[in-house]
């Protein structure tokens, strides 16, 4: 292979001299020698760039964002109530001034942001041109096309890896019917937070109602398991995102049964809110319970016989499982979801419909998957596409499998990336009221925006 290349890129000049009976060859360089130091250079600025660009500054840029979200609205509402209520003396001087300390907050963040935005988009985006032009350069050197056979067998290679598993489903959008459209990726951490009992209760769950009673629209509901990290009888209300995160709850617990553990008690962290009514795990049953939070009444509806229970059937990854993660309820914008696994189905997902939302809780529709539940660490449902995750590191969880309940297209190679604030999460809800996804694991509460295209 050395020699081959070096008889192309020298020219040999052969002079014959008889030294003592020897033959002396003189090598001549036709051509340009290869310019190291700027291949050296290129790859500094690429390792430059990658730090430039990190989940640090990302998530920099997402916060400003978000706080600047938060504050734009409530300086719109107290504009508005300074219209209404101004009465030109006492009440309109403070009201002035507390606006125009909100607008100088705001002109705060605005600032931040188009530093963060703009250092991050001019540096980067002109290393990344001039590191373009000079790899075209340097591809002058290639005489020997190397780089450019090594892209045409990838290629190559592409193509027949489709061609030898052209009936599995190929990279593209999740297809369904989604009036957001397609689910793309989900941001870096829009909230994230200890809340009111930090460090306390390690597994739980969090979230919004997607069909909340009048007046509760910005309600959040809280359940934490409090009994040996199984067990839980209580449901926790906040009036809104920041009572929740300053430990603030003014409506206080709503209890499904004075002891705990008991009849009617929450088993396991995997639990929705749907329509006032809580949905989870009944204690030591093989069935789902739902509790109606204003009549304060519980109906069950029994799991198809074989459903593997009481943390036989749990999430799992390499290292560990999480107890009693059985049942894994999901909401959506059409309704209530529970997936489980049986020993008809080998251990594989399986997705139910709930229904029967003014009675008593009826399993619907039913589809059974190919993934392996104990191989999964998380599931949810957007859009009517069942999504499951799995561990890839501390800090990162992956969105690697969906099913369209439309279609029945299975899907492995999803590749949505989930940047975590605790190792683990050991629930995970979608709520369809902001396209929000509600992350609870080792006591932290955490949410991410879901974007569609």
């Amino acid at each position: 292979m050395y020699l081959a290349m070096i008889l192309q890129l020298f020219t040999l000049h052969i002079i014959f001299h008889q030294v003592v009976g020897s033959c002396v060859c003189e090598l001549t360089n036709a051509e340009s020698p290869f310019p190291h130091d700027k291949l050296n250079i290129v790859e500094k600025e690429a390792l430059q760039c990658n730090k430039d660009i990190n989940p640090q500054k990302i998530q920099e840029f997402d916060t400003l964002l978000s706080a600047l979200e938060r504050r734009l609205p409530r300086l719109v509402a107290e504009v508005s109530d300074l219209e209404k209520e101004n009465d030109g003396e006492l009440y309109g001087a403070i009201a002035l001034q507390v606006i125009e300390n909100d607008m100088a907050e705001i002109q705060q963040l605005l600032n931040k942001l188009n530093d963060t935005h703009s250092g991050l988009h001019l540096s980067t985006s002109q290393k990344l041109q001039d590191m373009k032009g000079q790899l075209q350069q340097l591809e002058v050197f290639d005489t020997t096309q190397t780089v450019k056979r090594q892209k045409t067998n990838i290629r190559l290679k592409r193509d027949l890896d489709q061609c030898t598993h052209g009936s599995h489903p190929t990279p593209g959008p999740v297809q369904g019917a989604c009036p957001h459209g397609q689910l793309l990726n989900v941001t870096s951490p829009r909230v994230h937070t200890a809340g009111e009992y930090p460090g306390s209760y390690k597994y739980g769950a969090w979230g919004r109602d997607p069909k909340p009673a009048v007046g509760k629209e910005k309600w959040y509901w809280l359940v934490i398991l409090t009994s040996s990290n199984v067990y839980s009888h209580y449901v926790r209300r906040y009036t809104t995102l920041s009572s929740l995160i300053l430990g603030v709850s003014t409506p206080g617990n709503v209890l499904i049964s004075p002891s705990n553990p008991t009849t009617n008690t929450i088993q396991g962290p995997n639990v929705v809110l749907y329509r006032e009514a809580l949905y989870y795990n009944c204690y030591n049953r093989l069935a789902i319970c739902r509790f109606n939070l204003t009549a304060k009444t519980v109906q069950s509806t029994e799991l198809p016989k074989g459903t593997r229970f009481n943390s036989k059937g749990n999430f799992c990854h390499l290292e560990a499982c999480y107890p009693y993660t059985d049942m894994d309820l999901a909401t959506d914008e059409s309704g209530v979801w529970v997936v489980y696994t049986t020993a008809q189905d080998l251990g594989n997902l399986v997705l139910s419909q709930v229904e029967g939302e003014g009675e008593e809780p009826t399993l619907g529709t039913t589809w059974r998957t190919s993934v392996y539940k104990t191989a999964v660490t998380n599931t949810f449902v957007a859009c009517g596409v069942l999504y499951a995750t799995r561990y890839i590191s501390k800090d990162v969880e992956e969105i690697f499998y969906s099913l369209d309940t439309v279609t029945g297209v299975e899907r492995y190679d999803v590749g949505i990336y989930i940047a975590k604030m605790a190792g683990h999460i050991y629930s995970l809800n979608y709520s369809p009221v902001d396209q929000m996804l509600h992350a609870y694991g080792e006591a932290f509460m955490t949410s991410y925006k879901v974007v569609f295209g």
